[in-house]
């Protein structure tokens, strides 16, 4: 089995947040269980090169760097788990939690289950996802100079995508369904403000085009007006529709706000029940970048440690 039936915290979830709780708990001899889920590492596994986390100069591949949370908090002492969580009961104490129909007991818990980026569901995306076609402009932009590259979606997240991606490419196409943007006022005097930002209405992306070594180089679309078919060059292409956090297992149990996110207390890590916390992007809908979950996963692991010894659990 590999993990005790009894323990002192149970993190949820392996990106940043996760395994960097992972190492404070095991550093503080608290011998914390993670269970990874079927997407261990989260949402770097789909990154290919990452440059802005501190420390690789030369830049580091998404798994690789997840690869290394892993080794170190394992090192500490950590057990990294390939299971999910189906379901939590946080109404007694100590909590349970059960994966495999295995019921596992637990003084504290770290919510770091992340959130997922919504794609389009259509052909081509998950091939190139991390080779020409991304989901995080702050992540990957910095590749994209002197590029011509297309940004999907209509609102406020698609705008400030394409406005932050003129910093590095030549031309940034925004492509959207309609002909009217959803995007706040501002955001979208402040994009047609922008002379590297143009704009493809009424088009529905159907398919993106590419190859192993160049990923994509082009993007199919189809006019909702006209419905005629048209296939478009580009060096890249930034999906920008929206975040998911992955918060289904709490809903009706934790605090969760409108947009679906854990809620946090103050500049805590703690939510509505006491000895749950929550790190990462799960709880995080502005800044949702790597070193950023990581630092919120030592928070949750520093407030996990003082729950505990304040409840003489230590």
């Amino acid at each position: 089995m590999g993990y005790s039936k009894k323990n002192k915290v149970v993190i949820i979830g392996s990106g940043p947040a996760g395994l960097t709780a992972a190492i404070y708990c095991a550093r503080a001899n608290l011998e914390p269980i993670v269970f990874e889920g079927f997407q261990a590492g989260g949402q770097l596994t789909m990154t290919t090169d990452v440059e802005n986390f501190p420390g690789f100069p030369d830049g580091v591949m998404g798994p690789n760097l997840m690869d290394l949370l892993r080794k170190q908090a394992q090192k500490f002492g950590a057990k990294c788990i390939m299971k999910q969580i189906d379901k939590v009961d946080f109404e007694t104490y100590p909590f349970k939690l059960e994966t495999d129909n295995e019921i596992i007991e637990t003084d504290s818990v770290i919510v770091s289950t992340g959130a997922s980026a919504k794609l389009l569901g259509i052909k081509g995306e998950d091939e190139f996802v991390g080779r020409g076609l991304s989901t995080c402009a702050t992540c990957d932009g910095f590749f994209y100079k002197d590029k011509s590259i297309h940004v999907i979606g209509g609102g406020d997240s698609a705008m400030e995508e394409a406005i932050f991606l003129t910093k590095f490419a030549s031309k940034v196409t925004i492509v959207h369904r309609r002909d009217l943007l959803r995007a706040s006022k501002i955001m979208v005097d402040r994009a047609k403000g922008n002379k590297k930002i143009d704009f493809l209405w009424n088009a529905e992306p159907i398919e993106f085009i590419g190859d192993k070594e160049k990923g994509v180089y082009a993007m199919a679309y189809k006019d909702t007006i006209t419905k005629e078919l048209t296939q478009v060059n580009t060096d890249g292409v930034f999906i920008a529709i929206g975040h998911n956090p992955n918060t289904n297992l709490f809903k009706d149990i934790l605090n969760i706000d409108s947009n679906g996110y854990l809620i946090t207390e103050d500049k805590s890590s703690r939510t509505n029940i006491k000895g749950v916390f929550a790190s990462g992007d799960v709880q995080d809908s502005i800044y949702r970048q790597a070193i950023t979950a990581a630092g919120s996963g030592c928070m949750a692991a520093i407030d996990a440690e003082r729950f505990l010894e304040e409840n003489h659990e230590l």
